[in-house]
């Protein structure tokens, strides 16, 4: 029987309550990896981490807002070390730069990009006392091409995707890799909730339509971005590093 690939390896996954980011924890955790989720919603993180826990992980609750410097500062100051780094936590914004306003920026801001750089400021130092450690950033198909009404959206995305490739190759002699992952539409309960939200009364409707908005005919799902997350964390990919993965249905090829 083959070791687990992740076996005595610590990890953190921001917003590991739901959707992605639960199905990365969720997929670390089932292959050895001591899993910490890192999520405002202490709530959200405790189920993921029952889920864990009940198919034989483990996994702790780390509740903190990723937009707060001594939050996160505190977070990561109570990890003895840190092998892997997954950045998801995020929201989205949906509007042009007219229906954008200086708030709404802000706050995508404040948790998209500000967010990210938080956990790469706290976490590398633990992973160069390691002297390795493997981090995959939450990027999107929107840091690469042009998506209507997704302004603020898009701009924090491409923070991110610009940020993947500096720490790439700042930190790509000190046995730290760092990559990111652009997906396109997936089904999370944030979709689920933008059209109960938006569309009420033609939910499987608009489901159907957003499905139907990538080439291969359907919306990805948090379990397979969780299994190119855990490949690119692996011993699998240590020659992999500045990279960004679409995982997209054909999206982007077609464009």
């Amino acid at each position: 029987m083959s070791t687990p690939r992740f076996l005595h390896q610590i990890a953190v996954v921001t917003g590991g309550g739901s959707g992605i980011g639960r199905a990365v924890a969720l997929r670390l955790a089932s292959e050895g990896a001591e899993v910490h989720i890192l999520e405002l919603s202490h709530q959200a993180a405790e189920e993921t981490q029952v889920l864990i826990q009940k198919a034989g992980g483990i996994a702790h609750v780390i509740e903190a807002d990723v937009s707060n410097t001594e939050s996160v500062r505190n977070a990561f100051s109570g990890l003895s070390r840190l092998d892997i780094l997954v950045n998801n936590a995020g929201i989205a914004h949906i509007g042009n730069v007219l229906q954008t306003a200086p708030e709404d920026l802000d706050r995508l801001y404040n948790i998209n990009v500000r967010g990210v750089y938080h956990c790469l400021h706290f976490g590398i130092p633990l992973m160069q006392k390691n002297g390795s450690g493997s981090i995959v950033n939450l990027a999107s198909i929107a840091s690469k091409v042009g998506i209507p009404d997704r302004f603020a959206y898009s701009m924090t995305k491409g923070a991110v995707f610009s940020m993947t490739l500096s720490v790439a190759r700042d930190f790509v002699d000190k046995g730290i890799r760092c990559n990111c992952v652009c997906p396109a539409r997936v089904h999370t309960p944030f979709v689920d909730g933008f059209i109960a939200k938006n569309y009420p009364g033609q939910e499987a409707e608009m489901f159907a339509k957003l499905s139907a908005g990538q080439p291969i005919g359907r919306m990805g799902q948090p379990e397979e971005i969780a299994t190119l997350i855990a490949f690119l964390v692996s011993r699998d990919a240590e020659f992999i590093t500045g990279s960004a993965y679409d995982i997209d249905g054909g999206f982007t090829l077609l464009r």
